[in-house]
């Protein structure tokens, strides 16, 4: 346990408290981005049904991502044109690596 003292606003009332060494070296929280779509789960791209430069719909299929024998079709969350498809098919990816990218 870190034996310093940190300053703690909660609802306009300041504490002074201690922190566990797990909770000062935490990973923070980052707001997603919409524009960034990343692989959920790693597996294989079995299909790409847009190109860079295209306008999308929400909900228009983007690709599919084949995972655990599961082919999972990815679509799009938001409106808008692909700036670059970072993956082709049959490529294996990880889990969170960058797929497509909206401008």
């Amino acid at each position: 346990m870190n034996n310093d003292l940190y300053d703690l606003n909660i609802d306009d009332t300041y504490y002074e408290t201690k922190l566990t060494k797990k909770f000062v070296t935490r990973k923070r929280y980052v707001p997603q981005n919409h524009k960034l779509i990343n692989a959920f789960i790693p597996g294989t791209i079995r299909e790409i049904y847009v190109k860079p430069g295209q306008l999308v719909e929400i909900g228009q299929d983007l690709l599919v991502l084949e995972a655990m024998k599961m082919k999972n079709l990815i679509k799009s969350g938001i409106q808008g044109k692909i700036l670059k498809i970072h993956v082709e098919i049959n490529k294996t990816v990880a889990k969170n690596e960058l797929l497509i990218e909206y401008e």
